[in-house]
Order: structure tokens, then sequence, then C-alpha cells
């Protein structure tokens, strides 16, 4: 499919003169005069410029994914092949629905070409356009959301922005394994929302949590097939660019963090950055704060391993029994990087075992005699 009738192109002037020959700028191919050539990028930047499910979306100037693109093409390039082409901003649909629709089909594309897109939104409700690009896919697929609260709302008048995670896991035919929440603070989320979710064995770890353990979510992220991120996670000193701004939340530098683990993940196929509102950036600091958060995605791209092979020469094996059950409990550590795997087994019997993302404190717990939570966690939902 010709993928250039969805888009359109970005401005000459700043896009098509790079301000320096090693910045990311001048090792990005972005439509600006004829569409590139995707298909042999590894990496296709998209901007969507749409903002129709949040509110009062008139107010807006509908420059967010290029004001993120002029800070991100001042950047000095980092290692790697940097094969990125920017395909340019999404041409929104007629009506919402429609911008959903175009965004599946796009992103059905480039993730069967075995492309990874990055997606510069635009309202955080596009994460279920991302969503619905997996949909043709025979497998179930992994989504983390890193927010600053749940976007579960049910009242009629809610916007597409706070509800639309609730629309997610109600789709059908239903298609998601694991959700992982990462980043919500208590006060803003209501009680009977995690509840339902612990009940539905998905993972939630509040803003505290990440400030005291960010190395607990590596794993999290490790187990992803996308990820959304809304600006709205992060506190409003590093990025003030938002709707709902909040002295509370995730530092730059957490956020930055968590964009690496994302990009090393051999699993993810898509990254979306959600809810940037240029006209309240001051100085452009949300946009250099997302820009970055860009480049630490496709510098982790760049860190990720081989092919896995458990049973190869690059992971140690370790073997963990408990006292009162003669079962063992496998784990491997890659030769190359501090990571750690654990397989869980289908109690069952119905399902092989699973080989799934830990941490080396999942491996301590269980060495103690414990059995993990995550392994707990992963158990239930086979």
């Amino acid at each position: 499919m010709n993928l250039s009738i969805f888009f359109e192109p970005l401005p000459e002037d700043p896009f098509g003169y790079p301000e320096h020959p090693k910045s990311v700028g001048s090792y990005i191919a972005p439509f600006v005069h004829s569409f590139p050539d995707w298909r042999s990028a590894e990496i296709v930047l998209i901007g969507l410029p749409e903002y129709r499910g949040a509110a009062h979306p008139t107010e807006l100037t509908y420059q967010g994914p290029n004001k993120i693109r002029e800070q991100l093409y001042r950047l000095m390039k980092g290692t790697g092949t940097w094969l990125v082409m920017d395909l340019g901003n999404l041409l929104p649909g007629i009506h919402l629905e429609d911008t959903y629709l175009r965004l599946k089909e796009v992103i059905e594309i480039l993730v069967d070409a075995g492309k990874f897109p990055i997606l510069l939104g635009g309202s955080h409700d596009l994460t279920y356009g991302q969503f619905l690009g997996y949909e043709h896919l025979s497998k179930t697929v992994n989504l983390v959301v890193v927010d600053s609260q749940l976007d579960m709302a049910t009242e009629e008048r809610a916007t597409p922005e706070l509800s639309h995670l609730h629309r997610i896991l109600l789709h059908e035919p239903t298609y998601l394994f694991g959700f992982s929440h990462v980043g919500h603070q208590a006060y803003l989320t209501e009680a009977s929302t995690l509840a339902a979710l612990e009940k539905l064995h998905f993972e939630l770890f509040r803003v505290g949590q990440v400030h005291q353990q960010i190395k607990e979510l590596e794993p999290v992220m490790r187990q992803a097939d996308l990820v959304s991120f809304d600006v709205a996670a992060i506190r409003h000193q590093d990025a003030p660019g938002q709707q709902h701004a909040n002295p509370f939340g995730l530092t730059g530098e957490e956020a930055c963090q968590l964009c690496w683990y994302a990009g090393q993940n051999n699993q993810l196929s898509s990254l979306g950055f959600y809810g940037y509102r240029p006209e309240l950036d001051y100085r452009h600091l949300t946009a250099t704060t997302l820009a970055t958060m860009v480049w630490y995605s496709i510098e982790g791209y760049h860190q990720r391993l081989p092919t896995m092979d458990f049973q190869s020469n690059q992971f140690l094996r370790f073997s963990v029994g408990f006292h009162d059950n003669p079962n063992k409990m496998l784990f491997y550590k890659s030769r190359h990087a501090e990571k750690w795997w654990m397989q869980v087994e289908d109690l069952s019997g119905q399902r092989p075992p699973m080989v799934v993302p830990c941490s080396y404190q999942d491996y301590l717990t269980a060495a103690d005699g414990e059995v993990p939570n995550r392994w707990i966690l992963m158990q239930a939902r086979l």
C-alpha cells in the first residue's frame, strides 16, 4: 500500500536544513518534498496532530508533533546506524473514529514490515488507534501505559482522552494478554478502579514506587509489545506543556530511563508519546523533554540483544528449589547484560511454560524461599 496518501509533508524550514552535520536532523530522512522509502528504515517517526479526543480542542495550535521534532532534530546523533525516517504528520480523518482506524492501518503495515514506529501525539486517546493496529496479529499482546492517572472514566460526558483505557480493556475480540500501568498517583485515581484491575492480575506501579525502585520497572518495559506514554506522568517542573500539569510526578530523568528500557526491548514494536500541548509550553521545555525521551528510545533500540535462545551459552541458568515443593523455579541471566528471565509453568498443563522478563530481586526472593509476585501474576493470567 502507498502510505504517502495518509500523510502531509513537513515544512522545508526548519526540517529541510539540518543545523549541524552530526545532529539527529542530519541522519533522519524527513517527508519534506518526496515521501521517504520507509521500507529501508529501522525506525519511523509519525506525527499525530489530532486533539479532538481532548477537552477544549479548539484552543490548540496542532503544532505539537512539529515542536517536538524541532528539539529532536537539534540533538546530537547517538550510537548505532540511525536508519530513521520521518513520515510527516498523519492526516486526521473526517471524524475522530476515522483517525483511529487510519492509525490502526498504518501501525498494522509498519509492524508487519518489522519497522518500529514512534508516535508523536496528539491526545492520549490515540493509544486506542495504536492498540487497534495489533488486532490482526495471531497472538496476544502486552500493553504498558505510563500516566499520572488511569483513563477509565465511564461517564457519558467523559472525553475520549479520559476513557480510552476502558475501551481498550473491553475491546472485542480480546487480544490483550498483559497490562501494566506505571506512574499513577493515588489521589488522582479511584480505589475501586485499582481494585478492579488488580483482580484481573494486572501490574500497577505508583509514582512513589518508580522513584524508589526504578530498576524494578525494567522487566515491565521489557515485556511490552506497545507502550503509551502520557506526558501528564511527568511533573510540571520538567514538562509544563500539558493540560493536567501537576507539581508531582516522574522527573525528566526517570522518564528518559523508562524510554531507554523500552527501546532495548526486542519485543516492543511501537511507542507513543501523547498529551503535549505546545501553547502551554514555557520556553519549549516540554518539547525538549519529549525529544530527549525519543532520543533515549532510539538509543535503546540500538542496544537490543540478538535473538534469544535460552538453551544457548548466551545465558546462565539457575534452578531454585523450595523445601515444601518438589518443583523447581528456573531463572536465566544474560551473559552480556544485567537482564534476568524466569520460567513460568501453566499449572493446568494446557500451555507450554513461558519464559518472561524478571529482575534480580525476583531471583533473590525465590532463593529466600518465597514465590515472586511477578511469577504469581503471570501464572494467574495463563
